[in-house]
Order: C-alpha cells, then structure tokens, then sequence
C-alpha cells in the first residue's frame, strides 16, 4: 500500500454529512478503485492479470491465498485469509466478496474511458465502479487500518470470476473453502445496494431457445417454415406470462420488482430479408419469487412451443424447437436473525433490511453454512450501463462501514 493512501483520513464521516463537500482526497480507496477498474475483466476475457496483482499485493501485507481455476485455467477466483493475531485463520471472522467480472462495453455510448476510473463533479465514471469493484478496492485499502489495529478475528476476501453468467466461479471457491474447514461468522457481499441492508433476493433460471424451421425464398413463404416468425411467437407468449404475474394478486412489496418477471434478452436469426428464415434462437430468463416456481413457468414456455411443431413438421419433418438450460441461480430468502446480520446492521446503520429483484452469490454463500448480507455502495440502477457511476457519497458511506466493521474486528 502507498503512502499516500495510508495517509489519508480514517476518522468516520457523520451521517449528516453534506455530499457536495466529499473530495477523491477523502476516499482512503480512491487509488485502489482506479486500478482496479483498469483491468478490463469482461466475463468472456481472463481475469488473471487481476487476481495475481491483487494476489502479490495481498502477500506483501501478510495474508494466505488460495487460488481455484475454471477448467481451461484462463480465469480463477482468489481466496484471502488475514489471521488473527493468536494464529487462528479458520473459525469466525468475516468474508469480504465480491467479483471480478464486468459486463461487456460493446456498442455503448461512454462518455470518458471505461477503463479508467474518472471523476466528474462528485461521481466516478468505470466499467464496474457500481458492480462492484469499488466494494472490493476499498475492503482492500483498509486492511493496513485493520492490520495496524490487529485483528482479534480472521478477515477473508472472497474474490470471483463469471458471477455475470451464473454465479459460476463462486461456486468451485465456496466448495473449497468448506473442504478446507473455514467457518466464518458470515458473509459481506458488497453489490450495489446504496449501502442498504438488503437479506432477500430473487431467484434467477435463464434458457437458449433453438427453432430450426425451413428455408424458402421470400415469395413462397408457405413453402417454408419461418423460424423468426415461430420463435416471436414464443417471445409473445412469454411476454403475456410477464404480463399475468405483474397483474398477480400474490406478490411481495418488499421488493424493489414486488412480482416475478420473465424477459427475453438476446435475439438472432435470418439472412436476407428475400429468404424465409431456418434458423432462429433467443435467450430468456425468469427472476422468481420464492413462491413462484420457475420450472412451472418453463413448462408452460415449453409446453406452448411444443403446440407449434406439428405445423412445422408438416411442410419438414426436420423442423423441431428445443431448449437448452443455461443457468440457475437460487433465490436468497433470510430472515436477518443472525450474527452478520446483526453485524450488518452495526456497521451500515441500518434502520431496517430490504430485499432486492437482481441476483448474487449471498445464496450459495448461505446454502454453504455461511450466512451472508448483501451491502454495498452504488445502486443497480446505475450498473450495466454506460458512463457507470458511484458517488463519492456513498464511496464515503462504503469506508464508514468499513471503519465500523473494523470495531468488530480489531483489538483497538
């Protein structure tokens, strides 16, 4: 850690702190975010560069580090362990996680570069300042506080790759953090929630649907069998679905989305507009909640679908429709009862707990015997989108939370 961010001022701001007055100056992690948002982790590229800066980085401040690979070994998620004082590495403490990977900046009209995280008035513009490397940069750029208190528990950084197609790394790091015994209080997942305590979210099940129909030239389209046609068919008839569970009586107003939502995301097919089209695919999603069972709604997407093949096959035998599955996500449903929770609260100032529509690894943190809370600073509103931003307000608010997590922590 430079001098420079050691330096800087680690007495807590108040509450009712005027935001326009907050300068980068007063951000001990602003140096942190800004390399942390230059590697350019899309999900389909490598994150290594990343883990192993941060891994030597972590290593000079004395920490242990376990490495898990995806199985081409191009990406990895990255373990850390601080022990505390008395030796103990294993039992109680606190997980910081947060992942790697950004979404793609294709196509989108960014103002300044996405890869360089840059202030403008009080906000800083990044590929993934929001979600959610600025959560994991400033968890960084306190532990020389931590440490200089000495921690009487252990800290641990939980950081992963492809969590922005499934939650997938995560998955391989939890397994082999539980295979090595680590027993941690909890878990500190550092989305963007605006610093809000959040203990709920929506499930997430995502499907490709494949139409192979039959090619004819524009001017005999009864000769053929248009695979667009039939697969906007489908898309319709989900989009009537999203329309049945908006105006459902049962829902949850809880959530930021209080009913479950369907959606298609991803589209392609056809040549030329002169050809009937014979191959079409798209991909949709369900984010559910927990009364609504997602396997239900797929059967009845699948169970439609199925109605249209005997049209098709009629013109050739070798038109079909078929799904393939893509991802699964649980749904995170706790109660807030429990000790992260309670140390959630302590350190955000929560007044109450909320619940939220996007998805995250707290539930396969949870279903692994560790509980977890989602706090972190931004809000989804601005992730996935160009120009991303986080204020410098709720960089500020982020720190507060980590100086008052260092009096769980900490000896001093």
């Amino acid at each position: 850690m430079n001098a420079p961010e050691t330096a800087r001022n680690l007495s807590p701001f108040t509450t009712h702190r005027d935001p326009a007055s907050i300068g980068c100056e007063d951000i001990v992690g602003f140096d942190m975010i800004r390399r942390l948002v230059a590697f350019p982790t899309v999900s389909r590229d490598s994150n290594l560069a990343l883990i192993e800066w941060i891994q030597e980085h972590v290593e000079g401040l004395g920490a242990t580090t376990a490495l898990t690979f995806d199985d081409d070994r191009r990406k990895a998620n990255l373990f850390v362990t601080f022990a505390a004082q008395d030796g103990n590495a294993t039992r109680g403490g606190i997980v910081l996680s947060g992942h790697t990977d950004v979404v793609p900046v294709d196509g989108q009209p960014w103002d300044t570069d996405p890869w360089a995280a840059t202030l403008v008035g009080h906000r800083l513009h990044g590929r993934g300042v929001t979600d959610m490397k600025s959560f994991s940069a400033i968890g960084l750029a306190f532990v020389p506080e931590f440490l200089r208190r000495g921690l009487k528990r252990p800290l641990h950084f939980a950081l992963s790759y492809d969590e922005e197609v499934g939650c997938i790394g995560v998955r391989r790091l939890i397994a082999d953090v539980v295979a090595k015994g680590v027993t941690p209080t909890g878990c500190i997942i550092g989305e963007p929630t605006g610093m809000q305590l959040v203990v709920a979210h929506k499930g997430k099940k995502s499907w490709r649907c494949r139409v192979r129909g039959h090619e004819a030239h524009s001017s005999l389209t009864p000769r053929g069998v248009n695979a667009v046609q039939i697969a906007c068919d489908i898309v319709a008839w989900i989009g009537e679905r999203a329309r049945a569970y908006r105006s459902a009586q049962r829902q949850d107003p809880a959530y930021d989305v209080p009913f479950t939502t369907p959606h298609v995301g991803v589209i392609r097919g056809g040549t030329a507009l002169n050809i009937v089209p014979r191959d079409c695919a798209f991909e949709f999603e369900i984010r559910h909640l927990p009364f609504d069972d997602p396997d239900a709604f797929f059967a009845d997407v699948e169970r439609f679908a199925q109605s249209l093949v005997p049209a098709m096959k009629a013109v050739d035998p070798e038109t079909y429709i078929e799904f393939d599955h893509l991802s699964t996500l649980p749904g995170f449903d706790d109660d807030g009862r429990n000790a992260i929770a309670d140390i959630g609260r302590v350190c955000s100032e929560a007044q109450g707990t909320h619940k939220v529509s996007f998805g995250s690894e707290a539930a396969l943190f949870h279903n692994a015997s560790m509980p977890a809370v989602i706090c972190g600073p931004g809000h989804i509103e601005q992730a996935h989108q160009p120009n991303e931003w986080v204020s410098l307000e709720q960089l500020a608010r982020c720190e507060d939370f980590m100086r008052r997590l260092a009096l769980h922590l900490c000896v001093a």
